[in-house]
């Protein structure tokens, strides 16, 4: 039998998170309630131990979302048989009814003519490189790093996100995002898209050929969606990431 790979302290505490929710309650935890059971502020670093579970063949995913999560070898406990299920939903009779979805807290107040900011630049010290992959020497570096350049300018503006659908490439619910006001934008940017003038999401662009706009989720269980030029506009492009621990 192939022997599985060693969890460190945290991905035992996280693996035994998730099997006491699922024999709880039936279902995987969502990032958030994994947080909270973990008392841990950052979702982002219950997502890296989640992924790490994964890789390490503890943990996969079935379905869309975190309840979609199973462990490895333990079978999923039958729904008791006097949950009261509320009734469906009536069917729609079109799609063009569904809006799309949206991982922008209220995206219709995004500005409309960004006021000069004053001159509230600064810097913190920049004092080398750490190694995220193979040691490297450390070397001291008396370097600054402006974070006005970044994050502070009369064309930025920042929007806190909502929603998984951008996960796969580190951006999670809770963060914030800074953009750069614009009306145009390069296949490959993310960018924040306003569909039909009501419904704004922040998208990787895709194709946007043939008179059709591709609007990419960087979630693997997610499907591109794709509209009428006409209906989409931009209204940024990214240039920046915030996230507390």
């Amino acid at each position: 039998m192939e022997s599985l790979n060693p969890l460190t302290h945290l991905e035992a505490r996280v693996l035994a998170a998730i099997e006491r929710h699922i024999r709880a309650e039936g279902v995987a935890p969502t990032i958030a309630e994994l947080a909270v059971d973990l008392r841990l502020k950052s979702k982002g670093t219950v997502h890296r131990y989640v992924q790490s579970l994964i890789a390490k063949g503890r943990l996969e995913r079935h379905g869309n979302g975190w309840r979609g999560l199973r462990i490895v070898g333990l079978a999923m406990p039958e729904p008791a048989s006097n949950i009261q299920r509320l009734p469906a939903p009536a069917k729609v009779a079109s799609l063009s009814h569904l809006k799309p979805e949206s991982n922008v807290e209220n995206p219709m107040a995004l500005p409309v003519e960004l006021e000069d900011s004053r001159d509230t630049s600064g810097c913190i010290p920049l004092l080398g490189r750490i190694a995220a992959g193979q040691p490297i020497e450390a070397i001291e570096d008396a370097n600054y790093l402006d974070l006005a350049a970044f994050f502070i300018g009369p064309d930025r503006y920042a929007l806190r996100v909502t929603g998984e659908s951008m996960m796969d490439v580190g951006i999670l619910d809770g963060d914030t995002v800074i953009l750069r006001k614009q009306d145009s934008a390069r296949p490959g940017d993310i960018v924040v898209a306003l569909i039909d003038g009501q419904e704004a999401t922040l998208k990787r662009l895709g194709d946007t050929r043939d008179g059709v706009v591709e609007l990419i989720p960087e979630n693997s269980t997610m499907d591109t969606m794709r509209y009428d030029a006409g209906r989409v506009s931009f209204q940024g492009v990214l240039v920046g990431q915030l996230r507390s621990y």
